[in-house]
């Protein structure tokens, strides 16, 4: 996470990966500990960084990621080329860190290196040559110049041995396969995959982690609710001091529904931020440090002071401009049920971001799905002029707008009289009245009833988010199998 600094970022993931048997100081000194064996004591409290914030180095952000995967001391540690798009130096001083570490703590470690400089080349100890997926040279580093040369391809004098053991295996030496059968040692167990804390543990430090980033990531939720306010302050004015007259009733409900509709569209504009969490997700979660319950669930408690923050000052700002019913029940549940639809409609982009990772994509494809809803929740089209038989049935009773329009309804309409000129100078209509007849409202049930299907469609979205990314995890390897790796050649190397 960009927002986290170094210590923060360790320290959260020791928390996840670490026994529960070892005491929350005794984590905090491993954090401490292999911070310092990466060399990054001096940049503790510097923020990883990202567009917003300038941050760490490439060379730095690749040793914390290190820092956080070996917390555990595994016996065992893959790398995925860690030099890639760094420049020799730091190429260099990233990997000599990790050779300290590796024989310090007795880890083997095997690493898929990009055309590695011969100063990095050095530092390793065992190599390994494919050709086509193929074995070609396994064996020692030393040895490998005298199996080149004892072969017909000697390494030129001052040229980088790596760039031309690669040149060699590309070209010339294609339908040269040597099988060699690597040294037998007597491995060591490995610890188990996945998170060594506790459900409960995983969901705290997931709840608060995510709760850190949104905070100091401004897209997240500040900058929407500074365009939440201007928006309802423009609401307020638009609509200012409504009143009780014939014309407020199609004015109020105009501004109920602008409030039901655009307000909670707004929620797409975290999707990019959705997707940044589910990227890393992915890879925390396939290195084995939580579960996609955890996951879940500190997302959601996470985002809920948030929520509330974003439906309450904009929500009075709005509400009392425009001079709704005034009483504090009344204000109490207008902001409950617009928190509780834009949480629904949190769970909504959540859902997208696990199927549709590209982020330009997933807005167009959430803003869609919700302009669908929005047109058929009940304002745009009244209910009894819905066709039948896919928009009345079942479309109008799985858009949640039809629930979010009919409690904000409820809530301002039910207690009032308003004057009704159309049948005679002093006669009036009643606020029940106008619920069935003007808005087609179903007043059989009351308005907490509304506000209740909408938590329970949070809840299923939820249910349905946690369902699509336990589905996509099954379906990736499967699909990874089929396609193989694109990868012709690559030189795998052991400290």
């Amino acid at each position: 996470m960009t927002t986290l600094t170094v210590k923060e970022a360790v320290y959260y993931s020791a928390q996840l990966q670490l026994p529960d048997s070892m005491s929350i100081a005794e984590k905090k000194k491993r954090a401490e500990m292999v911070i310092k064996e990466m060399g990054l004591q001096d940049s503790v409290n510097t923020r990883i960084g990202g567009w917003a914030v300038k941050g760490l180095s490439g060379g730095q952000k690749r040793r914390v990621s290190i820092c956080i995967e070996v917390l555990r001391r595994p016996k065992l540690l893959f790398l995925d080329e860690p030099t890639s798009g760094l420049d020799s130096a730091a190429s260099y001083h990233v990997m000599s860190r990790i050779l300290k570490l590796a024989r310090n703590d007795g880890i083997t470690v095997v690493a898929s290196v990009h055309q590695p400089s011969s100063e990095v080349f050095e530092l390793f100890r065992n190599l390994c040559l494919l050709s086509s997926g193929r074995t070609v040279y396994f064996g020692p580093i030393a040895s490998a110049e005298q199996f080149f040369t004892s072969n017909g391809f000697p390494c030129p004098t001052l040229r980088n041995p790596s760039d031309h053991y690669l040149r060699t295996i590309n070209k010339d030496f294609d339908q040269v396969i040597i099988s060699l059968i690597g040294l037998q040692k007597k491995g060591r167990s490995l610890g188990k995959k996945g998170g060594q804390a506790n459900f409960f543990t995983q969901c705290t430090v997931l709840t608060r982690r995510s709760f850190v980033n949104m905070y100091r990531d401004l897209g997240y939720y500040w900058l929407r609710l500074a365009i939440y306010i201007a928006l309802c302050l423009c609401v307020g004015t638009i609509f200012y001091d409504v009143g009780l007259s014939f014309g407020s009733i199609q004015a109020r409900g105009a501004m109920l529904m602008f409030v039901a509709a655009f307000l909670t569209f707004m929620a797409i504009g975290g999707f990019p931020s959705f997707v940044e969490d589910m990227k890393i997700f992915g890879r925390e979660r396939l290195n084995g440090h939580y579960g996609v319950g955890a996951f879940v669930v500190g997302n959601t408690l996470s985002s809920i002071p948030y929520l509330f923050l974003i439906s309450l000052i904009p929500g009075a700002i709005a509400y009392y401009l425009v001079g709704l019913q005034k009483s504090i029940e009344h204000f109490t549940f207008f902001a409950l049920l617009l928190f509780v639809t834009m949480m629904l409609v949190e769970s909504l982009m959540m859902m997208v971001a696990s199927i549709v990772p590209d982020f330009l994509m997933g807005i167009i494809t959430g803003a869609g799905i919700q302009g669908v809803m929005m047109l058929n929740g009940g304002f745009f089209r009244l209910p009894n002029d819905l066709p039948n038989p896919f928009w009345r049935y079942p479309m109008y009773y799985i858009a949640f707008h039809k629930y979010a329009n009919q409690g904000f309804y409820k809530n301002e309409f039910e207690g009032l009289t308003f004057p009704n000129p159309q049948q005679g100078a002093n006669s009036s209509i009643s606020g029940d009245e106008i619920l069935k007849s003007v808005w087609q409202v179903e007043t059989g049930y009351s308005k907490w009833v509304d506000i209740d299907i909408l938590f329970g469609m949070v809840v299923v979205y939820r249910l349905m988010f946690f369902g699509i990314v336990k589905l996509v995890e099954k379906v990736k390897p499967m699909l990874k199998k089929r396609v193989g790796s694109s990868k012709q050649t690559s030189p795998i190397v052991e400290i």
